[in-house]
Order: structure tokens, then sequence, then C-alpha cells
């Protein structure tokens, strides 16, 4: 009798909370099928943001008083956008000295790094947005062949970055790569591209198209798929034109995929570094990333790091919370 007891017990702890949950709404019932998820991303990722922000927040040099660094709140974030931090000055003569684009020469390092990064990230994302999206409509057919169509495509994905950029560093080597004769004989670079910041820019952007376009490709493959054809035979039997077919029928149901797969690349493109350090050096190609690793490595600053890294976070959030507002909007305030 007391086993029954304790079992009914047992039984009873399980089904209250069951029993409350049958009660709640769809949306009440996602959230609690989530909680766990939220709870990892919280210790996952917010713990070590928060850290990051209090790091910065303290002085690069220890003490014995300190174990951690003097506190001296926003002085790292001061002394970044001002300039006045030493490394940023050790860097600035030696870097984008050819006029890159966006970018004033004699910048804090700060500046140049966002500009650079941002500039990266906005034509990137634009030009495997357009190819990705045009490789996609073209496999999304039936034809002999498509399946190797695809190998293809997905080829230079797999690529290991490392290697993708020792193969354009190879490429655009002034005394061994066939690219940098071909670019100046169009009258496009320079002796050395790699050593001129406006080369080593395009140099690095064409070798991440090259490789990620396929990823944009197959994130927009998937959403051309889950398109009702029958809308596609309502249409031509209504006569619309395949013009009219792309502008009502697959942009509009195709945009949120194609702003999930914009919302990924533009993450990976805003923390890019290891194309341009394989490919050109930080110091030819600077970015926020690459700020980062050379406060923390060669310079051994690292709440100047923690506070460019707790900047970089921002940056990317503001794209974050941009894209979510555009997502919500093209379904329809569902998202």
């Amino acid at each position: 009798m007391a086993t029954d007891a304790r079992a009914d017990d047992g039984g009873s702890v399980f089904a209250r909370p069951l029993n409350w949950l049958e009660t709640q709404s769809e949306e009440v019932y996602a959230y609690v099928l989530l909680a766990p998820a939220f709870l990892l991303l919280a210790v996952v990722a917010f713990y070590p943001l928060i850290a990051t922000f209090r790091f910065s927040l303290l002085a690069n040099s220890l003490s014995g008083a300190e174990p951690f660094g003097e506190f001296i709140g926003l002085g790292n974030y001061v002394d970044l956008l001002t300039g006045e931090t030493p490394f940023t000055q050790q860097f600035i003569s030696v870097t984008l000295a050819d006029g890159f684009p966006f970018v004033e020469f004699g910048a804090p390092f700060l500046q140049q790094a966002l500009l650079a990064t941002l500039a990266f990230a906005i034509a990137s994302v634009v030009f495997e947005t357009v190819i990705g999206f045009g490789q996609a409509l073209v496999i999304d057919q039936d034809f002999y062949g498509r399946r190797w169509v695809r190998v293809a495509i997905i080829i230079p994905w797999a690529i290991p970055i490392v290697i993708q950029g020792m193969i354009f560093f190879l490429i655009f080597n002034p005394t061994i790569g066939w690219g940098t004769e071909f670019m100046r004989w169009l009258g496009v670079f320079g002796d050395n591209p790699l050593s001129s910041s406006t080369d080593s820019f395009f140099i690095v952007l064409v070798a991440d198209i090259w490789k990620t376009t396929a990823f944009m490709a197959l994130l927009i493959l998937a959403g051309l798929q889950s398109i009702d054809r029958g809308l596609y035979d309502v249409a031509k039997v209504s006569g619309a034109s395949p013009w009219q077919r792309f502008k009502y029928i697959t942009l509009p149901l195709v945009a949120p995929a194609l702003l999930v797969a914009m919302l990924f690349r533009t993450l990976d493109a805003m923390r890019i570094y290891g194309l341009i350090d394989a490919t050109a050096g930080c110091e030819t190609v600077p970015s926020l990333t690459c700020l980062v690793i050379i406060a923390l490595q060669e310079s051994r600053r690292w709440a100047t790091a923690s506070a460019v890294a707790f900047l970089t976070a921002i940056v990317i959030s503001a794209f974050v919370v941009a894209y979510l507002v555009a997502l919500r909007r093209s379904s329809g305030g569902v998202a």
C-alpha cells in the first residue's frame, strides 16, 4: 500500500505541471518548451558578454592590489573612440596608406576597422545574395545533370577558410601568382596587391563571395522549394508573365528564407578574421575582429580588446534587430 501511495505521489508531481500546460495558450506552451534553450543561451552567450563588458571597464595594467586591473569606467571606450589608445597609434602609420575607400587615412584605428568591416559586410552580403538567388533559381528547375550542378556549387563552401585564404594568396602573390599579372594588365591592381589595402580588400571580398555564395543559394533554395507549385500554374493560366510570377509569387514567399540567409551571412561577415589573416593580414585589411586579436596578442591590452569585442557585439546586435524587424514585416507580423 505504501508503495502504491508513493507511486501516486510521484505521478502527481509530473501530472500537475502537464495539466497546467494543457490549460495554457499555444504561445505560453511554446515558451515553456523553449525555456531550456533560453537558459542554455544565457549561460553560453550572455554571461561571456557580461564578463567582457566588465573586463572592458578595467585598466590594462595589473597590480597586486587589483588582480583583474584597476576600475577605470569607460576610459577604454573613450580612448578607442578618440584614437588615444597607444596601440591604435602604432598601426595608423602602416594601415590604409593607399586611400582605402570610405576611410580617411590617419583616423583612429577603431574607425578604420569599423568602416572597413561595414563595407565588407554590405558588399559581400549584397553580391552573395544576388548571385546565390540566381543559382537557387537555376537549380530549383528540373533539368538533366541538376545533381552535378548542385555539387559543383557546394564545393567552394566545403573548402576550409585557411586553405581558401592560401589559394587566393598564391593566386595574387606578385612573384608566383597569375592573378596579379592579369589584374595589372587590366589596370586594376598595382605591383603588389597584397600590400595594398584597396587591392587586398577586393581580393578578400572576391574570395568570400566565391566561397559563401553556395551557403546563400542553399538557404534560398529551401525557401523556393517550400512554395506551392500550384500557384505558378494558376498564374500561367491567368496570363502572368515570368517577371510577374517572380515579383508577385516567388519574391514575397521566399522573403522570410531570404532574410534569414542574409542575417546569417551578415553575422559571419561582421566577424571576419580567418580569411583576412590567411590572405593579406590584419594590418593591410583591418576588421573589428582583427582589432581584438591585435590588442590581445600583439599589444597585451586585454581590457582594450574586451572593449572592442563589446562594441562589435553592439554593432552586430543592431544588425540582428534590423533583420528581425524586416523578417516580422515580411511574415505579416507573425514572426
